[in-house]
């Protein structure tokens, strides 16, 4: 039950003020987030010179912190007293943060390794926590645009985040970069001590009951539907140079202006889909931002056809349905596990489901590619897997 006449925690009153200073910090920390999920990736050549390892093996970081991420905050979720909500975000922002310096002044690169793992698991730990704080804090016909903020500050944090900081380590070395993203996590750090109300605490509930919850067949369908869309959004995503060397016939095109629609669209589609989620059943939302994943992806390769450019447009929209996608379906997790308080961590499990379906459709698509298979038919299955997200859903709300 949530404890608001306890000292120090909002009142219904304050909460109002409250709301905009600790939805934004927490966007903040999300922003931090989003930079060190992807930042490692485009400092691997930079790494694997200065400890003198292959490619392959700076390519374990990026691993490493996935992995810990999908496998290692669900668990740790689970395990955080049910009191400790506040203290648990506070301590996962500040392990953060502390991974992430101590990243930038490891001895070896086995060091380097273990610290990117225990910065993957805090991140996890950090989201899940972020956005159900968001939601605690939040008007109840505000909390579909609270965790539209946190996911837009995560978007954020990939598009802008990432491309500044690589930059920066162009510059000053690899190191650079994770010092800035331990800098932006300490400001939210700072910031969330001061202006962050104590949060509703969860029941008390052994770890059996809480894993218990993959028993819950309204959640297992929400899952899969989030590890479907990551199969086919995220997934994807890693084969735009290939689509666009296809698209042109392998003539040279510059794939930063497309990564980057993708991205903004992210970005807008995080921020715009929180004015809709306060106002239509997250149900039906999803349904409908299902459609538009299937539809921009079917687009890609018909604009493929005709010029490489014109796939901005379906690019763009790609990358909005693809982010905005997450926003209701945290909010169906947490209203399907309301009784029991246990939304953060059904909103690990849906954060674990995205990374694995990442890893899924990456696979996927390489294996598909190494099969000598065209790429307009590796879009189209992409497309198809959107289609079955959007029928997994449909069929669930008519048998609720």
């Amino acid at each position: 039950m949530s404890d608001y006449s306890s000292p120090g925690a909002a009142t219904p009153a304050s909460r109002a003020a409250v709301l905009p200073a600790a939805v934004h910090l927490i966007a903040i920390g999300a922003f931090a987030l989003g930079m060190a999920s992807y930042v490692t990736a485009g400092l691997m050549p930079l790494i694997a010179g200065a400890f003198a390892v292959s490619m392959a093996m700076a390519a374990q970081l990026v691993t490493a912190f996935t992995l810990a991420y999908g496998l290692g905050s669900p668990l740790a979720v689970a395990l955080l007293p049910g009191r400790a909500q506040r203290a648990g975000l506070l301590w996962a922002l500040a392990v953060f943060v502390l991974a992430n310096g101590a990243s930038a002044l490891a001895p070896d690169f086995g060091a380097l390794l273990a610290l990117r793992a225990l910065a993957g698991i805090a991140s996890g730990v950090y989201l899940a926590l972020g956005i159900a704080a968001a939601a605690a804090v939040a008007a109840p016909e505000q909390r579909g645009k609270a965790i539209g903020m946190i996911m837009g500050g995560m978007a954020s944090g990939t598009v802008l985040g990432v491309p500044l900081s690589l930059l920066l380590a162009e510059r000053l070395g690899w190191a650079a970069a994770l010092w800035l993203v331990a800098a932006l996590g300490a400001l939210a750090l700072a910031g969330l001590l001061c202006r962050l109300p104590v949060l509703p605490a969860a029941p008390a509930t052994a770890l059996r009951r809480k894993l218990a919850l993959l028993a819950d067949g309204q959640v297992l369908v929400i899952l899969l539907v989030s590890l479907l869309a990551a199969i086919a959004s995220l997934g994807m995503y890693t084969f735009v140079a290939p689509l666009l060397a296809w698209s042109t016939g392998g003539a040279a095109l510059p794939v930063t202006p497309f990564l980057w629609a993708w991205g903004l669209g992210g970005i807008a589609g995080s921020m715009l889909v929180g004015y809709w989620a306060d106002k239509v059943a997250a149900p039906t939302l999803t349904q409908t931002i299902l459609l538009l994943l299937a539809l921009a992806l079917c687009a890609l390769p018909l604009a493929a056809a005709w010029s490489a450019w014109l796939m901005l447009a379906p690019i763009v929209l790609w990358g909005a349905a693809g982010w905005a996608l997450q926003v209701p379906q945290n909010q169906q997790l947490l209203a399907a596990r309301a009784a029991q308080g246990d939304g953060n961590l059904a909103i690990a499990l849906n954060e674990s489901a995205l990374y694995l379906g990442s890893a899924i459709g990456a696979a996927s698509g390489g294996l598909l590619l190494l099969l000598d298979w065209p790429m307009w038919l590796l879009v189209a299955g992409a497309a198809v897997v959107a289609a079955a997200a959007l029928l997994l859903q449909l069929c669930h709300a008519r048998s609720g």
